[in-house]
């Protein structure tokens, strides 16, 4: 399904009492805001209205296979529109609200938008940490679905400026609360009896999933091709060749560094992988932006999150 896309001249407005209301207007009008979580920002409509949902993917020009995440206010709603296993239950109690999607099976009287799950039997559901986000939700009375707020492909935005620039005149308000704090999408797991599956890795990280449920995580898709966000090839991409692992930079190459070293702008100087994870996509906008035909990145551990930072990287370079 799609619908008109008309042209708008977005407003980027600093969060408010009164930003929000006006936010949730749109919401349940059935028009797309762009909201802050602590990922990053995201494309947030009513998860229940089609001609929502489907001005969603025409925004993002996203293809219509690849589902989108369901945000929450709290775990009740989750509960009406999915059903939860005793793995799930642990999850849900452990990392929420905060920066983990489970797909579950989407339970039959959810009342959300088929388009939301992409043709699948299951949703991808989480509860954000980000007081803007589920102000939103409760404010507009809706789960949201809510990818990330720019093209298909492209950067993720972390600041609302990221979003302006790569959906201006496709998203009528922007909800601007500074830049996101944990810098990389949630992680997605499926839960299943015996093991826990990372579908994409992000700041809940393997080692915290075990500690949390006693089960092996097991990382890769399944037999389906996709069945949650962010598991395409190319992805997080930006519009010059990405060279991984560099320790210097070619002389048409922007350096994205990390730790002590020469570069154009450092993720972290001191080494800290949290703190290259905030800063993430915002280096690689400033390097997209830049006069340099290339960019080139340090290599990143992968230690704890750095998996997900690579994982990132790789589909940016892909």
């Amino acid at each position: 399904m799609t619908i008109a896309n008309p042209a708008y001249s977005p407003r980027s407005c600093r969060y408010s009492t009164e930003s929000l209301r006006e936010a949730a207007l749109l919401i349940r009008a059935g028009e797309p805001v762009a909201v802050p979580t602590e990922t990053v920002y995201g494309l947030a409509a009513d998860a229940t209205d089609s001609h929502a949902v489907a001005a969603i993917y025409t925004a993002k020009g996203r293809p219509s296979f690849n589902p989108l995440i369901v945000h929450v206010a709290d775990k009740a709603m989750a509960l009406r529109l999915a059903d939860f296993s005793p793995i799930a239950d642990r999850l849900a109690d452990h990392f929420w609200p905060g920066p983990l999607t489970m797909v579950l099976p989407v339970r039959a009287d959810s009342g959300l938008s088929p388009l939301v799950m992409a043709g699948l039997p299951t949703v991808a559901l989480r509860l954000p940490a980000h007081p803007a986000m589920r102000s939103l939700i409760r404010e507009s009375g809706r789960p949201l679905a809510a990818p990330s707020a720019n093209r298909s492909g492209s950067i993720s935005p972390t600041r609302a400026e990221h979003v302006l620039a790569s959906l201006d005149g496709k998203v009528r308000m922007i909800l601007d609360e500074g830049p996101t704090s944990e810098g990389v999408e949630s992680t997605i797991v499926a839960p299943e009896a015996d093991q826990v599956r990372l579908l994409r890795p992000g700041p809940v990280t393997a080692f915290m999933l075990e500690e949390a449920t006693g089960l092996p995580v097991i990382e890769g898709k399944g037999d389906k091709k996709i069945e949650a966000p962010g598991q395409l090839e190319s992805h997080y991409a930006p519009s010059k060749p990405v060279r991984l692992r560099a320790l210097r930079a070619e002389r048409d190459e922007y350096l994205i560094g990390f730790g002590l070293m020469p570069c154009h702008i450092n993720l972290s100087p001191e080494a800290d992988i949290r703190e290259a994870a905030a800063n993430l996509f915002a280096a690689l906008h400033i390097a997209d932006a830049s006069a340099a035909s290339r960019i080139a990145v340090a290599p990143i551990p992968m230690d704890g999150i750095g998996t997900a930072i690579n994982d990132r990287l790789s589909r940016a370079a892909a």
